[in-house]
């Protein structure tokens, strides 16, 4: 994510299955019985779940300064209300030294806060409309479908599938107005509490730590956060393998994640904005973070691209080869 608030972030918690179809494959990708709502994590729909056969590759985002740009309150939120970023996230980190305060739940805070100064009142679907406003990085929209005919041709008949997450410390009611969130088989991400209080309260907080929970989700295929995932789960019962995981971040908050995946096995790409300076990148990759660098250019033929699907590669031949063995054990 783009740097924002600065301090530690502790015990983030949140998600939610995407309420339409991901543009995913549905071969080999069964059904599973109907999520249930209100529970821990939000509204839940009928989700397909990932194949216990091991051919799902997970392609997981962070999104502010990886999918796009600039923070998401920033396009909309602070602009209606007439406050500069800068300002409102330089008053955001030294509210939250001087309180002593989590920084990610003063940023939730604060945004509300200011908004009453200014008598304004911004419900759950303000917040929704306000992501038709989000910028993407060039070829993020077509991404998606592109990554899914890639994995169908190299893989042939092996039926190996694509499924994408978003983890971001970014609001969910913005994310779900965005182009692209119908391409996202779960969304997990930080969420508002509208109705129980005069000011909405933030009800879940997606942290940089807290962001490594929503990975072992995934891998073990347990992404309704009413469910406990503690129990133990043997490596050949988790449907999504850590090796099978593409994890894509663009800083410091994203170096839980990139480390937890890379010792697991998984792979990490870094990007930073086409124009600016690769720094954080070069310094991530020499500490062993990532796999790849490039420059968050997503369309067909540039370095993000290439680079993402060599590691498609390895990992579609790591499936394959593993699938084989299974074959050999099984027949001997």
């Amino acid at each position: 994510m783009v740097e924002r608030v600065s301090g530690k972030h502790e015990n983030g918690a949140s998600g939610r299955l995407a309420e339409r179809e991901s543009d995913a494959p549905s071969k080999s990708v069964p059904r599973v019985r109907p999520a249930q709502k209100g529970r821990a994590g939000g509204r839940l729909r009928a989700a397909e779940s990932p194949a216990p056969t091991k051919r799902v590759i997970a392609l997981v985002y962070d999104f502010d300064g990886t999918l796009s740009p600039k923070p998401m309150q920033e396009y909309a939120f602070l602009p209606k209300l007439g406050i500069k970023p800068e300002e409102f996230w330089a008053e955001c980190t030294r509210l939250a030294k001087a309180e002593r305060a989590d920084p990610l739940i003063t940023y939730m805070h604060l945004m509300y806060k200011k908004a009453k100064e200014k008598n304004l009142r911004i419900d759950r679907a303000d917040l929704v409309a306000q992501g038709r406003h989000v910028e993407l990085y060039p070829g993020v929209e077509a991404w998606f479908a592109a990554m899914h005919a890639y994995v169908k041709k190299r893989s042939g008949e092996a039926g190996i599938v694509v499924k994408h997450y978003l983890v971001s410390s970014g609001l969910t009611e913005i994310i779900e107005g965005t182009k692209i969130y119908k391409n996202f088989a779960n969304v997990f991400a930080s969420e508002y509490w509208f109705d129980a209080y005069d000011l909405p309260f933030p009800k879940r907080v997606i942290s940089d730590t807290g962001k490594t929970q929503f990975l072992f989700r995934i891998n073990k295929g347990i992404e309704d956060l009413g469910e406990s995932i503690n129990a133990h789960m043997p490596e050949e019962q988790r449907p999504i393998p850590f090796s099978n995981f593409i994890y894509f971040g663009d800083g410091d908050t994203d170096v839980p994640s990139m480390a937890l995946l890379k010792k697991n096995g998984g792979h990490a790409i870094a990007v930073h904005a086409p124009d600016g300076k690769p720094d954080k990148c070069v310094e991530l990759f020499k500490a062993g973070r990532c796999d790849f660098y490039a420059g968050a250019d997503y369309r067909p033929g540039s370095d993000l691209f290439k680079r993402t699907c060599l590691l498609l590669d390895r990992i579609v031949a790591d499936i394959r080869v593993k699938e084989e063995g299974r074959t050999l054990g099984g027949a001997a």
